[in-house]
């Protein structure tokens, strides 16, 4: 994404305006769980502040709370109108993977995307975690991710999302309960990539016992195509039928190259077709056993890994 503006010597406030650019990506993203909405919340957040005057401009006490400010209502809106887009989605609707910052691209080979647009990797971009968010209302994300991931004031948040601060400290206690029924107990970084990686040779060699082996009783696996590709319709659930389809797939789709990856953060995998990729891998794991699986394979959330 590339904003255009004026030259600087006319605009002595562009550095500290377009240095917020990064972490509106960044919070954009974590409130609505897709790249290319983020990309354009940032824009539309940029053309409202070349929109005013510039005597409105430099009234405004603090640009980057402004921003902010403007972001957070625009993906609240978003948020709001999410529901009845989701109706019309084909299929589950799972939240864009993102790959290591320094092997972003824009979707043309040999270039890389503006530093600029890369999101920071943390535990709150994981899948698991966009998944919970995703589960969330609105209201209840927006006011959790600005204040426990970005460390608003609830002062501040009440201000953006229009309700008092003590209705924003329940919705953010809220959709904490949501994060914390939903996660497992952490397994070392070490021995989750162990285990995708131990996942990776099983699937290659069609091996279905060595399959389930790693995977729980009730894991789940869910594609997302988005009617582009063919992907199952529903969640593939246990560990046989998840093993079995898997060895499936592959028989069923020749020439394809398994790679080792980092998808949010996590371990993951990443599926090559005659040097496209077709299909991102993410996974949640509770002590020694796959209890998730979100393979992306709808090719309008895959930008970011084209050219790799």
């Amino acid at each position: 994404m590339t904003i255009q503006s004026e030259p600087e010597g006319l605009d002595p406030s562009l550095g500290v305006i377009m240095n917020e650019r990064r972490r509106l990506i960044n919070l954009a993203y974590r409130l609505l769980g897709s790249l290319a909405d983020a990309e354009d919340v940032v824009q539309e957040t940029y053309a409202r502040w070349y929109a005013m005057s510039r005597q409105r401009q430099e009234a405004v006490e603090s640009p980057g709370g402004w921003l902010t400010t403007v972001a957070s209502r625009i993906c609240l809106d978003l948020l709001g109108s999410a529901r009845a887009r989701r109706e019309r989605y084909v299929g589950e609707w799972i939240p864009e993977p993102l790959p290591e910052p320094a092997e972003w691209t824009d979707g043309r080979p040999g270039i890389t995307a503006d530093p600029a647009d890369r999101v920071t990797l943390d535990e709150s971009v994981s899948m698991a975690f966009l998944v919970v968010l995703d589960s969330m209302t609105p209201a209840e994300r927006v006011a959790f991710v600005l204040h426990d991931v970005f460390r608003y004031s609830f002062a501040e948040v009440a201000e953006i999302v229009g309700r008092t601060p003590a209705a924003c400290r329940q919705l953010a206690s809220s959709a904490r309960r949501r994060i914390r029924d939903a996660q497992a107990p952490a397994t070392p970084a070490a021995r989750r990539a162990g285990i995708v990686r131990d996942f990776k040779q099983a699937w290659e060699a069609g091996d279905i016992d060595a399959l389930i082996g790693l995977l729980a009783p009730g894991a789940t696996a869910t594609g997302d195509g988005g009617g582009l590709v063919g992907a199952e319709p529903r969640p593939v659930e246990g560990a046989e039928r998840i093993a079995r389809f898997f060895v499936d797939r592959a028989s069923a789709v020749p020439g394809v190259t398994i790679l080792e990856c980092t998808v949010n953060g996590q371990p993951g995998l990443v599926a090559r077709q005659e040097g496209v990729t077709v299909s991102v891998m993410a996974f949640d794991i509770a002590g020694d056993r796959i209890t998730h699986i979100w393979a992306i394979l709808n090719p309008d959330k895959l930008r970011p890994w084209t050219a790799r």
